[in-house]
This record gives structure tokens, sequence and C-alpha cells, in this order.
């Protein structure tokens, strides 16, 4: 019978899969924003500014003060980062060593910027965003150490050992 996954890992790849849809999602609006920028400004004018709708009138307002290329440049990357983040999260539901190791980097690398705008600017939302990344690298790091000791010489694919043992 194969191995069951840890608590942790189901969590992460949940909030992965979470963060890349939100990503994605992000990432159409801003390409939508950039493609329909006159319709926008238009239903901008004709519905949102006589309605009480306060949080989109600001989002929409924010949007069509961007220039064009941030607007692409924005888009695209949220677009890729989506993608590098679905990628993240099936190779961690596959407990893959090299998904271990980019999420360790990414989230690591990621933690001294996240550090300097809570420092420039406290909210909750960063506050928590921090703390989520840390949960993540530091399980992660632990879950990490604990596989090299327990099989130093094993290969990346952690199922292949599963898989033998299940068919016996």
């Amino acid at each position: 019978m194969s191995h069951q996954r840890p608590l942790g890992l189901i969590a992460i790849v949940l909030y992965k899969g979470f963060v890349a849809g939100l990503m994605f999602v992000t990432a159409i609006a801003l390409l939508f924003a950039l493609k329909n920028h006159d319709q926008l400004a238009e239903f901008s004018e004709a519905y949102l500014l006589e309605s009480k709708h306060r949080i989109l009138s600001a989002l929409v307002d924010h949007l069509l003060h961007l220039s064009p290329k941030t607007l692409r440049l924005s888009g695209f990357g949220a677009l890729a980062y989506s993608g590098v983040t679905i990628v993240e999260a099936v190779g961690l539901w596959y407990r893959k060593l090299w998904a271990e190791l980019l999420v360790i980097i990414l989230v690591g690398t990621s933690v001294p910027f996240e550090l300097y705008e809570l420092a420039h600017g406290f909210s909750l939302t960063k506050s928590l965003v921090l703390g989520v990344n840390l949960a993540v690298l530091i399980y992660l790091i632990q879950q990490f150490r604990k596989q090299r000791l327990q099989h130093p010489t094993k290969s990346v694919n952690r199922d292949a050992g599963d898989k033998d043992a299940g068919e016996e």
C-alpha cells in the first residue's frame, strides 16, 4: 500500500493551488484591462461612478491609470508566476525532490522582500502572507532534512520505492 501524504504537504499543495488560481485570475484581469482599456473606462464612467461599489471602483480607477506597458508586464508576469506555482503544487503532490527544492528556493528568496515590505508598511495581509510562507519554508526544510537522513541515496522520484513495496 502506498504511503499516505502528510497533512502539511496537502495544506501546502492546496495553498499553492489557491495562489496559482488567484494569480491566473489576476493575469487575465490585467490582460483584459489592457485589451479593453477604452470599454473599461466607459464602464467606469457609466456605472461604477454612480454606484456604491467603492472597492471595485477604486480598482478600476487604479487599472485605468496604469500604462499599457505596465499592464502587459504585470499580466504576463502574473501568468508566469501562476504557471510556476502550479508546477510547484503538482511536483509537491507527487512528492518530487525537485519541487521541494524549487519551493524552498523561491519562498526562501521571497522572505527578505516580504520583510522589507512589512517594515515599510504594516498590514494584516502582508503579515499573513509572510507567516504562511515562513511556515511553508520551515516545514519543507524539515521534511527535506528528514527525507535525506532516512534515505541519503534515494533518487529524485520518491514514489518509486512506494510503488515497488505496494506490488509485492
